[in-house]
C-alpha cells in the first residue's frame, strides 16, 4: 500500500471514531509533511483520495474539513446468535456448491469469495523461489520425511510458532494439503459416525460439510459476533451432548470476523481439558490482524496436548499453493498415520518453494503490506455499506481478515439477494450455508480482500438497491 493510502486510512479512521468531527479543519499539509516526515504531494494525495470517499471537503484558500455528508459505517452487529437447541444431522453440501460455484469465473464481482485477491501476494518471489527450489531439487529430498513434511518448511513454521511465544517442536507438526485437509485429518482421529461436534453458529461452511460426510452430528453454540463463542452456553453444551470435539475460529472467526479475547481462550482451553473435549483450532486468518500484535493462539493456553492446531498459508502469503499444516499435540501419531494412509504426503517442490522463502526473509514485511490494504479496504467497503444500503442494515467490524457479516433488514431474504446478485454479475454467500439449520436467512457474508474501485463501489450500490426493492415488496405485501 502506497503512503498516501496508509495516511488516509489513518485519517478515515480518526473521522469513524470521532475524533475528528463534522466540520472539524483537517491538519494543514504543512504540518502533517513536517510531523510524518512526507512530501507534500502525499498529503495532497492522502486528502483527494478523502475528497473521493466523500469524507472531506476542500474550502478555497483555507484547507480541507471533515464533510457534513461523510459516509458513516453502518451500525455494528453486536447479538449473539441463538441457535435452536440440540445436535443436528447435516444437508447442506449442495446449497453450498450451488453457491461456490458461481465465484469460479473473473467476471463476477467476487464479494461471495472465500479468497482475497491474488494481487495481494508476492507471486513473483515465490515463483523464483520455486523455480530455484526446483532447479537444486536433492532427489533424495522427495521421499525424506514423506509423511510429516519437509524438514526445513516444519522448521520455519515451528519458528512461526516460537515468535508468538509458543514452543512447538519440529516434529508436532505435519504438513497437509492446504489446512482443510489438516482440519479434516484432525476430525476423523477423534471421531466416529453419530458422534457430537460443538460449533460456532454461524460456522465455517466447510466445517459443515466435513461433519456431513464423516456422519456427524453438529451442536451449534451460540456466538457473538464480536467477542466470539459463548463459554456458559458451551459449557452446558458439553454436559448434555458429550461432544468428541469441537471445531472453532477463535480469531477473525469465518463469517462474522469475531475475535475471541486472550483470556477467553484460555477459559476455552481449560474448560476443554476439564471435559477432555479436543478443540481442533482453525486459525487460518491469525496473521491478517490490524492491531499491534498478533492474538494469542489457543494453544498457547494448552497444557495438556488436547489442542489441535490447523493453518495454512493459503490466506496470508500463497493461494494456490496449497500448503497447510496440523500441529495436533497429543493425536501427532493418529494425525500422521491418518494422513500416511489417505494422502501420504504432499508436494515437495511447493514445500521447498515456502521453505526458501521463508528462510530469505521478507515475509513479515509483505504480511505488513497486506494488513495495511485489508484495513484499507475495510473502511472504505463499510463505509459504501452504510451509504448504499437501508436503515436498518447492520455490519461487523472485525480487526482483522477479510470478511464483513452484514444483517439486512428482518425478512429480507439472503438466498434471493444472492440470486438476483447473480443476474447483475455479483456474488455474495447468504448466510443460510453458515448454519447447520439454514439459519440467518436475512445475513450476507462479504468479502472486502479485492481492490475498492469503480467497479466494487458499483456493485455494492446494485446491492443496495436490491435490499431496498426487497424491502419495499415487503412492505407492499
Amino acid at each position: 500500500m502506497k503512503l498516501y493510502e496508509v495516511l488516509a486510512a489513518e485519517l478515515a479512521a480518526s473521522i469513524h471514531s470521532g475524533a475528528l468531527r463534522t466540520g472539524e479543519k483537517l491538519p494543514s499539509v504543512r504540518q502533517v509533511t513536517a510531523n510524518r516526515g512526507v512530501s507534500a504531494s502525499t498529503v495532497f494525495q492522502a486528502y483527494y483520495l478523502l475528497e473521493a470517499q466523500g469524507l472531506v471537503r476542500a474550502r478555497e484558500r483555507s484547507g480541507y474539513y471533515v464533510s457534513h455528508g461523510a459516509r458513516l459505517l453502518p451500525p455494528e452487529a453486536d447479538t449473539p446468535s441463538e441457535p435452536e437447541d440440540g445436535a443436528a444431522s447435516l444437508d447442506i453440501s449442495d446449497k453450498v456448491f450451488e453457491v461456490l460455484e458461481s465465484v469460479m469465473t473473473r467476471e463476477v464481482v467476487p464479494f461471495g469469495s472465500a479468497f482475497p485477491s491474488p494481487l495481494l501476494f508476492p507471486m513473483e518471489r515465490l515463483s523464483q523461489a520455486l523455480g530455484s527450489s526446483a532447479r537444486n531439487l536433492d532427489p533424495w529430498s522427495t521421499v525424506d520425511d514423506l509423511t510429516p513434511g519437509y524438514a526445513d518448511l516444519r522448521r520455519q513454521i515451528a519458528l512461526r510458532y516460537l515468535a508468538s511465544g509458543l514452543h512447538v517442536h519440529t516434529d508436532e507438526i505435519v504438513i497437509t494439503n492446504g489446512a482443510l485437509e489438516a482440519l479434516n485429518l484432525c476430525l476423523e482421529v477423534v471421531t466416529q459416525p453419530g458422534d457430537a461436534v460443538l460449533i460456532e453458529t454461524p460456522t465455517f461452511y466447510a466445517a459443515l460439510q466435513s461433519l456431513e460426510r464423516l456422519q456427524l452430528e453438529a451442536v451449534e453454540v451460540p456466538t457473538h459476533p464480536r467477542e466470539g463463542i459463548q463459554l456458559d452456553a458451551m459449557e452446558r453444551a458439553i454436559e448434555r451432548h458429550r461432544p468428541k470435539a469441537c471445531w472453532l475460529m477463535t480469531t477473525f472467526q469465518n463469517p462474522l470476523g469475531s475475535l475471541m479475547s486472550d483470556e477467553k481462550k484460555q477459559a476455552l482451553v481449560e474448560m476443554l481439558a476439564r471435559h477432555e473435549v479436543p478443540l481442533i483450532e482453525d486459525d487460518v486468518y491469525g496473521e491478517l490482524y490490524f492491531g499491534n500484535k498478533r492474538p494469542a493462539l489457543a494453544k498457547s493456553f494448552d497444557r495438556t496436548g488436547i489442542v489441535m492446531h490447523c493453518s495454512s498459508f493459503s490466506k496470508s502469503l500463497a493461494p494456490g499453493y496449497r500448503v497447510g499444516w496440523a500441529a495436533p499435540g497429543r493425536y501427532m501419531r493418529t494425525v500422521a498415520r491418518r494422513k500416511l494412509t489417505t494422502t501420504l504426503a504432499c508436494p515437495v517442490p511447493t514445500q521447498m518453494a515456502l521453505a526458501h522463502y521463508l528462510e530469505k526473509g521478507g515475509y513479515d514485511k509483505h504480511l505488513r503490506r497486506l494488513r495495511k490494504a485489508l484495513q484499507t479496504q475495510q473502511t472504505v467497503f463499510a463505509q459504501a455499506i452504510g451509504h448504499y444500503f437501508p436503515i436498518g442494515t447492520r455490519a461487523t467490524r472485525p480487526a482483522g481478515g477479510y470478511f464483513l457479516w452484514v444483517e439486512m433488514p428482518d425478512g429480507v431474504n439472503a438466498l434471493e439477494i444472492h440470486r438476483q446478485a447473480l443476474s447483475h454479475g455479483i456474488s455474495v454467500a447468504p448466510g443460510p450455508i453458515f448454519s447447520a439449520k439454514r439459519a440467518f436467512s436475512n445475513c450476507l457474508r462479504l468479502n472486502y480482500g479485492h481492490a475498492w474501485d469503480a467497479r466494487s463501489e458499483a456493485a455494492l450500490a446494485t446491492l443496495g438497491r436490491l435490499v431496498e426493492l426487497a424491502l419495499a415488496e415487503l412492505a407492499g405485501n
